[in-house]
């Protein structure tokens, strides 16, 4: 085992399932944890596929159905991973969709259900395991931001606005929880090949390649690696920050 691999930790992953939720859980696995991937019930054939793909792993990763954008669901989900799993010392909020329009033409609708999911569901998973975590003077909690949180995107007001949340809650949380022992850190991922990316058209998608300095679109596995890093048993002196991982896409003094 390596110098920074992970005991055996009870990890939560919320958006589990999904392109960088899947590389988090193995990452997570491979060095350790007992993971419990979440995600909504469904998506059927993509819980029968995560199963599939993460075959290998002998139970060490699972799986939970839960709605991070409900509270109460979440209350729930996490009384249910402790009795079964023990307490949770991981948790990485990495659920989040997109509602893209240009702010003349967002819905209410479309402002609303993207901040439930991208920044209430944050709240909502913290809030249930920040006590424990607290108590028992350990835990690691890395929240899921994205580069257009700092730079702003055309036709993603809800979603960048969300994303840039995600790190000021991140910083509040790690100033309430630092002499507790329970650090709380932000992930910022540039592009990477996830099937939201692929959606989109191959022009704007081979521009936005060619605007990365390093010339690729991010693997899920580079963010997985960052998230393992923040994760760690011995990364207790690393609280509050923003991690980006972008390829050098958006680079700040």
């Amino acid at each position: 085992m390596s110098e920074t691999a992970l005991p055996k930790r009870v990890a939560v992953v919320t958006g589990g399932i999904g392109g960088l939720g899947t590389a988090i859980c193995r990452q997570l696995a491979q060095a350790g944890c007992k993971v419990i991937a979440v995600d909504l019930a469904a998506r059927d054939e993509r819980v029968v596929a995560f199963h599939q793909e993460l075959a290998a792993f002998n139970g060490a990763i699972t799986f939970e159905a839960a709605d991070v954008s409900n509270f109460d669901d979440c209350l729930q989900l996490t009384a249910r991973i402790e009795q079964e799993h023990g307490s949770i010392d991981v948790l990485v909020n990495a659920a989040g969709i997109t509602r893209d329009a240009s702010l003349r033409k967002m819905s209410p609708q479309q402002w609303h259900e993207l901040m439930r999911v991208n920044l209430d569901g944050v709240f909502n998973m913290c809030r249930n395991v920040v006590d424990g975590m607290t108590t028992r003077g350990f835990g690691r909690i890395v929240n899921i931001s994205s580069v257009n949180g700092q730079t702003g995107q055309f036709g993603q007001t809800n979603y960048s606005a969300a994303k840039a949340g995600v790190h000021g809650f991140s910083m509040a949380l790690a100033r309430e929880t630092a002499r507790k022992g329970v650090t709380v850190n932000t992930v910022s991922p540039g592009y990477c090949d996830t099937p939201m990316v692929a959606a989109v058209a191959d022009d704007i998608r081979a521009q936005i390649i060619a605007d990365i300095p390093v010339g690729r679109l991010g693997a899920p596995a580079d963010i997985a690696r960052a998230v393992n890093f923040l994760a760690a048993d011995d990364a207790g002196y690393i609280t509050g920050i923003n991690l980006p991982v972008n390829g050098g896409y958006f680079m700040s003094f």
